[in-house]
């Protein structure tokens, strides 16, 4: 008789403790995006401006790709209430709609590779198609989310206005200082990049299913480009593990991927 069980173990059987978050790293990931915004400023009064450029860069990373992204998956062990305004006032940091975000990644997670997943779009383009996607990608979630989202409609109509409240402003601000425009600017313009990162690179919509869907990435190179956010099949597989846990995720799935055929990438080394 043929076996037919996945040869993914369950969380159960890989350890629920992948789904712990200690206090002090709570807190710690919810602090970053705080800290980044507010060096960028410290810096630039200083007129520090490639520290404080550099610490947008990491804003931006530490939002989208790890504080905000264990808070669209409410993975920090918060109540929903506290999870939902933290989502909005960080997202917002970086004038962004995190409930807009939210309905769109989980869209992601329950329909991908599907044709009306709107955050995998950039994984059907060509490279360059990826990166052009990235100039309207947040405008396309937005009205994506709007349509589709009812529930966290009032939370996106707010958030939207929010931003574009923090924008004028800015530009209110201009006679007085250039650093909030310049803050306002640089954020807008690095969203280029995400679909890029987070849809065209990770992702293969025509795998013949979920351990080919999503590339595994492995290497020091990999690893330190990501800064230790390869882990993008691992987070397809479990999504309920926060990104602090992902390390541990991997380690323990190696072996049961390579069992099932699963070659990752691995640049150089």
């Amino acid at each position: 008789m043929n076996d037919t069980r996945s040869p993914i173990p369950s969380l159960r059987e890989l350890g629920t403790d992948l789904l712990v978050v200690t206090p002090l790293r709570r807190l710690l990931t919810l602090a970053y995006p705080f800290l980044w915004c507010v060096a960028y400023f410290v810096f630039a009064v200083f007129d520090y401006w490639l520290l404080a450029v550099g610490c947008l860069v990491v804003l931006s990373f530490v939002t989208y790709g790890s504080t905000s992204h264990d808070l669209v998956h409410r993975n920090l062990g918060l109540s929903r209430r506290t999870n939902d305004w933290l989502l909005c006032i960080i997202e917002l940091l970086t004038i962004r709609s995190g409930h807009a975000y939210q309905a769109a990644h989980l869209h992601h997670h329950a329909r991908f590779p599907a044709v009306d997943d709107i955050e995998s779009t950039a994984a059907r383009r060509s490279f360059l198609g990826a990166i052009v996607e990235g100039f309207a990608f947040q405008t396309r979630i937005w009205l994506w989310a709007l349509r589709n989202a009812e529930h966290k409609r009032p939370w996106i109509i707010c958030e939207v206005a929010a931003g574009f409240a923090i924008m004028a402003v800015a530009v209110i601000a201009l006679p007085f200082s250039p650093i909030p425009l310049i803050y306002v600017a640089l954020m807008k313009m690095g969203t280029w990049i995400i679909p890029l990162a987070t849809s065209y690179l990770p992702h293969d919509p025509q795998g013949a299913d979920e351990l080919s869907h999503t590339r595994a990435f492995r290497g020091m190179v990999a690893s330190i480009v990501a800064v230790q956010h390869l882990y993008h099949l691992e987070h397809h597989l479990f999504p309920a593990v926060p990104h602090a846990n992902w390390p541990l995720l991997a380690k323990r799935l190696d072996p049961h991927l390579a069992k099932a055929g699963v070659k990752p990438v691995v640049f150089w080394f």
